[in-house]
């Protein structure tokens, strides 16, 4: 029976508590022996128990585009089955060659901002604290979300809040940013954003900031996140070995619809529709589970309330 693991990882200023891990690692490690790839370090809290359920020949490739949690993953590097590398989700195919596996046992992507990232202002990711309205996984590239705000007309910045924040007063928040800015200025802090925000929403849902949709809106377009992640379910499907599982949590609705739409796809037969005759492809996935955090867990951990855990397996006829 595998050791249930800690949540709570590292020596932070900011520290950090991994969502579902023993479930996501139950789930993920089928194979001992087998060669992983954990495509969200964070803090390392999955690839620590990840690396406590393998074997010595097992190995486990990690992946983060936020410097700083490439930088806390040399806590790791005396251990020889562990790599890690600087980069998005879009390059996991290149990594996974560059460390020379051919295939893997399973993927995790634990999506969403890590504790760290919402807990320093100076990442300007969350309204709870001033600091620069920044909001980049890695801020040595890339425009930040004040930049964007400086130089998107008013119809763009409402699109963006209404389609990554689903805010339904995305109109008059991008109304009243562009006012400000015209005259002379511009929102540049996470502060100055929140408490223009606060004006804006005439409604408040309950035990939610005003800006907490905006917020997530423009995090969202700054780091590409729903893009970065179809292309990752699509680089990741290929590399998996028969059997090998896919194990994605996420923490808003419009991640896990990406997910559950993939996993969906690829479930099922898909018939060639230039060859309409032809026998259809096979599938490729098969949907094992849907997890979501117990309440000790969200107790324990308030940040865990909105994650949802899907796992699938690759099937052998694929």
């Amino acid at each position: 029976m595998p050791s249930r693991t800690s949540s709570f990882e590292g020596e932070d200023a900011w520290p950090h508590r991994s969502v579902l891990i023993d479930e996501a690692v139950d789930a993920l490690v089928t194979r001992p022996d087998g060669a992983y790839l954990d495509a969200t370090y964070g803090r390392g809290g999955h690839a620590r128990a990840v690396l406590a359920r393998l074997a010595p020949e097992g190995r486990l490739i990690a992946l983060d585009r936020d410097p700083e949690a490439v930088a806390d993953a040399a806590k790791l590097a005396g251990d020889a089955r562990f790599s890690i590398h600087h980069a998005r989700f879009a390059e996991i195919d290149r990594v996974v060659a560059s460390a020379g596996v051919v295939s893997l046992s399973g993927v995790l992507l634990d999506l969403g901002v890590s504790s760290p990232q919402l807990d320093d202002p100076k990442r300007g990711f969350s309204f709870r604290a001033d600091g620069p309205l920044d909001m980049r996984m890695d801020p040595t590239t890339g425009e930040s979300a004040a930049e964007f705000l400086a130089r998107a007309d008013e119809q763009h910045i409402a699109e963006v809040i209404r389609r990554y924040g689903e805010e339904r007063f995305a109109k008059q928040i991008a109304k009243a940013l562009v006012a400000r800015r015209q005259g002379g200025s511009a929102v540049r802090t996470t502060q100055e954003l929140a408490q223009l925000v606060a004006r804006a929403v005439r409604t408040r849902e309950p035990g939610q900031d005003p800006a907490t949709r905006t917020f997530q809106a423009l995090r969202i377009l700054v780091n590409a996140e729903l893009d970065q992640l179809e292309r990752a379910l699509e680089l990741a499907l290929p590399l998996l070995a028969p059997e090998g599982r896919l194990v994605v949590i996420s923490f808003h609705s419009l991640e896990d619809r990406i997910v559950k739409t993939f996993i969906a796809r690829e479930s099922r037969s898909q018939p060639d529709r230039r060859a309409p005759m032809a026998e259809p492809a096979p599938k490729r996935l098969r949907a094992i589970a849907r997890v979501k955090p117990d309440a000790a867990e969200v107790a324990a951990n308030p940040r865990a309330r909105s994650a949802l855990m899907r796992v699938a397996e690759r099937t052998e006829a694929a």
